[in-house]
């Protein structure tokens, strides 16, 4: 009787061992996956008020009759193109980052575009209203950057668990996958050119 009792045990020490392990490890991965979803509803919050203030700035802009409706409709429509792509927390391969990235990025141009042409009127750049906004926007450019890197960094606490023995192989009996990160954009490893 005892002889049948002690592989018992055995089997019981180790079945209790793998269980909480188990557990432990869905544990972390929800946990976790459930920060990187507030860092990217945090990375959204911010673009969405970058995309609030454009409205004001264009307005603010088209009071100076001769300013290049060009560049305005360009930034009206860059901002309509970002504020399209929704991407939900649960669907952040790095195929969907990549595109709401670069919906993104055709905005920042846009924007910047708009702010060298404004350079051209210097009534505009002594507006009040103009300078608020342009800081506001400044700011806003800073606390996107932040929430970026913040989620990035989720992000890679949250993959490195993932990958690592044996989380791996529980993450598979789950479904968990790897999230995708925000890149730096194609061409940003070189300098502006600046020219006077």
């Amino acid at each position: 009787m005892k002889k049948i009792l002690i592989p018992i045990a055995i089997i019981a020490v180790i079945g209790f061992i793998v269980y909480s392990k188990a557990v432990g490890v869905y544990n972390t991965f929800v946990q976790t996956e459930e920060t990187i979803n507030g860092q990217w509803a945090e990375v959204e919050t911010q673009y969405q008020r970058r995309a609030d203030l454009i409205p004001n700035l264009v307005n603010t802009v088209k009071g100076y009759a001769d300013f290049e409706q060009e560049t305005l409709t360009g930034v009206i429509e860059a901002r309509a193109k970002a504020t399209s792509i929704n991407l939900q927390a649960d669907d952040l391969t790095p195929e969907n980052i990549a595109k709401f990235q670069g919906a993104q990025d055709q905005l920042s141009g846009s924007l910047s575009r708009l702010l060298v042409a404004v350079e051209r009127y210097p009534d505009l750049k002594a507006n009040q209203n103009f300078l608020e906004l342009q800081a506001q926007l400044e700011g806003t450019e800073n606390r996107i950057a932040v929430a970026r890197r913040n989620f990035n960094q989720s992000v890679q606490s949250y993959n490195s668990n993932l990958r690592t023995f044996p989380n791996n192989m529980f993450a598979g009996w789950y479904g968990f996958e790897t999230k995708g990160y925000f890149e730096a954009s194609a061409g940003s490893e070189n300098a502006p050119t600046v020219e006077f």
